[in-house]
C-alpha cells in the first residue's frame, strides 16, 4: 500500500472528468448487465427469431413497416397474459430483444442504439410498460419463489431470471425515453411527457412506481427475498427518480423559478457553470517528498530541523515539527485510539508521522505551484442571522444594550460599523429554506387565521407523501446496501448478499474464469455504490427545494443510521486506486459485445483493462458521497463535531490527491467547516490546504472559519440540537399531513341543557354495576359545598 500510495501521488494528473446526471448512454446501458449474463443475449435473440419467423416469413424486423411492427408487438402483448410461466418468460425475452435493438440485424453500435430507441418508443405506445408492471407485482408477491430462495444455501443468477428480464426491459424503456436527442420526433416528445407523468403519479394501489421499487429494496434487506436482483432494482429506482423529478440542471431551473415566485433576489451565479470552470489544485504532498520520506525512513534517522518547507508540512498529517518527542508520542497515542470508524489509517501516513522532514536535496525539480485566480469564483454570501449577530455584538460593545432583531437602527454606532453593515447587506442572501421556515412558524402560530396551506402536487411532494410512513426503513435499507458494496467493508456472515444477480450457477474452474468473475463482482459493487450515491443526493436536493423540513427528516434518518461514519469509512482507503480501478472488460460491454466478433480473452488482456485515465462511475460516486456529506453537515454544529470526533481531516486530506476540481471543492468545504475545531497547530501545519479553501470555497463575510474565536461560546450538545429539529419536523408533518389535526380546534358546546341531553353510549353490562358505581363515585365521596361560597 505504501508503494501504491507513493505511485498514485507521483502520477496524479489532472482528470478530464465532466460531472453530470449520468455517464454517456452506452455506458449506462452496459452497466445494466453483468458479464455472467452474456449468454442470455443470444437466448433472447433465439426466442424472438423463433416466434417472429412463425408469424412473419421471409423478412427481418428492420424491413417491416410501422403498422406491421405494431401488429406484431400487439401479438406479443396478448401472449404475455398466458398462465404458463415458461411461455410468459419466452415472450418477455422476445420483448427484451426488441428493447435491446434487434442487434442481429445491425452492423454497428450506432445501429443498435437507433433501433433500440425506435423499438422502445413503439413498445411504450403499445402499452407494454403497464403489462410489465402487473407481471413485476406478481413476481414480487410470489411467496413460493421467496421461501425457496430463503432456504437455498447459495443463490445464483438462475433464481432471479424472470425478475431480471422484466427489470431489464423497464430500465431500457425508462433510460431510453428519459434521454432527449435533437432528432426526436414530435410524437416521441409527447410520449416522453406522458411516460414521465405516468411514472410520477400514483398507480392502481395509490402509490407511485418508485415506492414499488423501494418496497423491493426493503424486502431484500430484511432477508425476505434474497433472490431479488438488487443492482437492477437500484439502477431502475435511480433512473425513475431522475426522470420524474429531474436532474441537476432541472433542479437549478426549479430553484430560479422558486426564488422568482417568492420575490427573492436572483442567484449570484450558476453553480454548475462555476464548478465546471474550476481548475484542480495541486495535492498536499508532492511525489519527490514522498520518495525522500521513504529513503529517510529506510536510513532510520530521527534528525530535527527548526524550519520546514510549507508543502512538506502538509504531508506530515497534522503533526507539529516543533514539538518535543514526548509530546509527539502522546499525540500519536491519542490519535491511534478508536475513532469509531473501522479500518486503520493508511500505513504510509503512519510512517510519515514518525519521521521528521528530511533535508532538501541540492538539485530539485520545480514543483507545481498553485496559480491564484484574478478573482474568487464565488460571490460572498451573508445570512440575515449573521447581520443580527454582528449588530448585537457591536451594540453591546459601543452602547451597552441590544435591539433584538432590528438590523436598520444604527444610532450610536461608529462610522466603520455603518460601512460594515452596508457591505454585509450588499451581500445578504435569503434562501428559499429560510422563507419556508418562517412561513411554517407563522402557520403553527396562527392556524385558524391563516387557514389551510395550499400544497402544490409536485412529483417530489407525491413521492414524499408516499415515502413518509416507511421513510426510516427505506433509508436504512439503502445504507445497508451501500455498506455491503463499499470496498472497505469486510465480508461478514450476517451481512446481506448483494451478489445474487452476478454469481453463475456453476462456479469458475479455470484461472481465466476466476479473473473474469472477480472483475465482474468488483464492477457490480461499484455500480451499486454509484446508483445509491446518486439516488441519495437527488432525494436530498429535491426534498430541500420542495420543503426544507422534508429534507431535514431524510437527513436526520441518514445521520441516525450512521451515514456520516459510513461515508468516512468509504473514503478511508487508497482513493487514487479506487478512482483509477479498471474493473471492466470493454469487449464484453453492451452493445459492443453483441455486434462485433468476440476476441479471445487472456489473463493478460484482463489484467491490462481499458486505457482510460480514470473510472467515470467511481469518481462520480465519490463526488456524490462528498456532496451528501456536505448536505448533512452544513449549518449543523453537532454534525460538524461528528466529523471532528471521527477524525475525518486526514481521511479527507488524502482525497485531495485526486486532481479533479469538483471533488476537491467538496473536500475543501468539509475541511473548512471543521477547521476552527482542529486547533491552531493543525492550521499552521496545513497552510497549503487553508489557501486552497480560501481560493475555491465560497466566503461568508463574518465567518471566522480560519481562527476559531467562538469555540468556547458554543458547547456541543448533539442531543438538544437534533431533538429541537425533530420537534419542528414532527410539527410540520402533523400540520401538513395528519388528517385528524383539527380535532383540538373543533367548536365546544357550552349549553348545559344541550350537553346533559346528549345520549351517551354505555356498555351493555353497565346497569349491573350501576349501584356500585354510584356508591363508589358519588355517595362515598365527600363534597365540600362551602368551597362554592368562597371567593376565587
Amino acid at each position: 500500500m505504501q508503494t501504491d500510495e507513493m505511485e498514485s501521488s507521483m502520477e496524479s494528473p489532472n482528470l478530464e472528468f465532466e460531472y453530470g446526471d449520468t455517464d454517456i448512454l452506452t455506458a449506462e446501458l452496459s452497466e445494466l448487465y453483468s458479464y455472467t449474463e452474456e449468454p442470455e443475449f443470444s437466448l433472447n435473440r433465439d426466442y424472438f427469431e423463433e416466434d417472429f419467423r412463425s408469424h412473419v416469413r421471409g423478412r427481418r424486423w428492420v424491413q417491416l413497416g410501422v403498422e406491421e411492427q405494431k401488429a406484431y408487438v400487439m401479438r406479443l402483448l396478448d401472449a404475455l397474459e398466458v398462465t404458463d410461466r415458461d411461455k410468459r418468460l419466452k415472450v418477455a425475452r422476445a420483448i427484451l430483444y426488441l428493447a435491446q435493438g434487434v442487434f442481429d440485424d445491425c452492423d454497428t453500435d450506432v445501429d443498435v442504439l437507433y433501433w433500440s430507441r425506435h423499438n422502445v418508443f413503439l413498445l411504450y405506445d403499445m402499452g407494454i410498460f403497464t403489462a410489465l408492471l402487473e407481471l413485476l407485482s406478481m413476481e414480487i408477491d410470489n411467496n413460493q419463489a421467496c421461501s425457496s430462495a430463503v432456504r437455498k444455501p447459495a443463490i445464483s443468477l438462475a433464481d432471479s431470471t424472470e425478475l431480471r428480464v422484466l427489470l431489464s426491459i423497464m430500465y431500457l424503456m425508462v433510460e431510453t425515453v428519459r434521454v432527449q436527442t435533437e432528432d426526436d420526433r414530435p410524437e416521441w416528445r409527447s410520449s416522453r411527457a406522458a411516460f414521465k407523468a405516468e411514472l410520477g403519479s400514483p398507480l392502481d394501489n395509490g402509490e407511485p412506481f418508485t415506492l414499488l421499487l423501494f418496497t423491493m429494496v426493503t424486502k431484500f434487506c430484511s432477508m425476505n427475498a434474497p433472490h431479488f436482483p438488487m443492482k437492477k432494482v437500484l439502477l431502475l429506482l435511480w433512473k425513475t427518480i431522475l426522470f420524474t423529478l429531474g436532474g441537476f440542471e432541472e433542479l437549478q431551473e426549479l430553484k430560479v423559478r422558486g426564488r422568482e415566485r417568492l420575490n427573492l433576489a436572483a442567484l449570484p451565479e450558476d453553480s454548475i457553470k462555476v464548478v465546471r470552470a474550476m481548475r484542480a489544485a495541486s495535492p498536499p504532498a508532492s511525489a519527490m517528498e514522498l520518495i525522500e520520506q521513504q529513503q529517510q525512513q529506510k536510513r532510520g534517522r530521527r534528525s530535527r530541523r527548526p524550519l520546514v518547507k510549507q508543502d512538506s508540512l502538509d504531508t506530515y498529517n497534522e503533526r507539529d515539527p516543533f514539538k518535543n518527542d514526548e509530546a509527539r508520542d502522546e499525540e500519536e497515542d491519542a490519535d491511534d485510539a478508536d475513532s469509531g470508524i473501522e479500518g486503520e489509517v493508511d500505513p504510509l501516513d503512519r510512517d510519515v508521522i514518525i519521521q521528521p522532514p528530511p533535508p532538501p536535496p541540492p538539485l530539485r525539480p520545480p514543483t507545481e505551484r498553485v496559480s491564484f485566480p484574478k478573482g474568487l469564483p464565488w460571490a460572498p454570501k451573508v445570512r440575515e442571522k449573521d447581520i443580527e449577530t454582528f449588530l448585537e455584538t457591536s451594540r453591546n460593545k459601543f452602547i451597552g444594550f441590544t435591539l433584538g432583531n432590528d438590523t436598520e437602527t444604527l444610532v450610536g454606532l461608529p462610522r466603520p460599523i455603518h460601512e460594515s453593515v452596508k457591505t454585509l447587506k450588499q451581500h445578504k442572501y435569503v434562501s428559499i429554506a429560510e422563507v419556508q421556515i418562517k412561513r411554517e412558524e407563522e402557520l403553527q402560530k396562527c392556524p385558524m387565521t391563516l387557514g389551510e396551506e395550499e400544497v402544490e402536487e409536485t412529483p417530489a411532494e407525491i413521492l414524499y407523501l408516499g415515502m413518509l410512513p416507511n421513510l426510516s426503513q427505506y433509508v436504512i435499507a439503502l445504507l445497508k446496501l451501500l455498506l455491503a458494496a463499499a470496498p472497505t467493508s469486510k465480508a461478514k456472515t450476517d451481512s446481506i448478499n448483494i451478489l445474487a444477480d452476478v454469481l453463475p450457477e456453476e462456479m469458475p474452474i479455470t484461472v481465466l474464469q476466476s479473473m473474469k468473475l472477480g472483475i465482474d463482482v468488483n464492477r457490480h459493487k461499484e455500480i451499486i455504490v454509484k446508483a445509491i450515491s446518486a439516488l441519495l443526493l437527488l432525494l436530498l436536493k429535491h426534498f430541500k427545494l420542495n420543503h426544507i423540513y422534508q429534507f431535514e427528516i431524510v437527513s436526520q434518518h441518514l445521520v441516525f443510521a450512521n451515514c456520516i461514519p459510513l461515508i468516512l469509512k468509504f473514503f478511508n482507503q487508497n482513493i487514487m486506486s479506487y478512482i483509477s480501478a479498471k474493473n471492466s472488460i470493454c469487449v464484453l460491454d453492451f452493445p459492443h459485445s453483441v455486434v462485433h466478433e468476440m476476441p479471445e480473452l487472456t489473463a493478460e488482456s484482463l489484467e491490462s483493462g481499458d486505457s482510460n485515465q480514470f473510472c467515470w462511475r467511481n469518481l462520480f460516486s465519490c463526488i456524490n458521497l462528498l456532496r451528501v456529506l456536505n448536505k448533512l453537515t452544513k449549518w449543523k454544529h453537532s454534525r460538524t463535531m461528528m466529523l471532528v470526533v471521527f477524525k475525518s481531516a486526514p481521511i479527507l486530506k488524502r482525497a485531495l490527491k485526486v486532481k479533479q476540481a469538483m471533488m476537491q471543492l467538496y473536500v475543501l468545504k468539509l475541511l473548512k467547516i471543521q477547521t476552527k475545531y482542529l486547533g491552531r497547530q493543525w492550521r499552521k501545519s496545513n497552510m497549503k490546504t487553508m489557501s486552497a479553501i480560501y481560493q475555491k470555497v465560497r466566503h461568508r463575510l463574518n465567518d471566522d472559519w480560519a481562527y476559531g474565536n467562538d469555540i468556547d461560546a458554543r458547547p456541543w450538545d448533539f442531543q438538544a440540537e437534533e431533538c429541537a429539529l425533530r420537534e419542528s419536523i414532527e410539527k410540520f408533518n402533523s400540520r401538513r399531513y395528519d388528517k385528524n389535526q383539527n380535532g383540538e380546534f373543533a367548536p365546544v358546546d357550552n349549553c348545559l341543557q344541550s350537553v346533559l341531553g346528549q345520549r351517551v353510549e354505555l356498555p351493555e353490562d353497565f346497569h349491573y354495576s350501576y349501584e356500585m358505581w354510584l356508591e363508589r363515585e358519588v355517595f362515598s365521596q365527600p363534597i365540600q359545598w362551602e368551597g362554592l361560597l368562597q371567593g376565587p
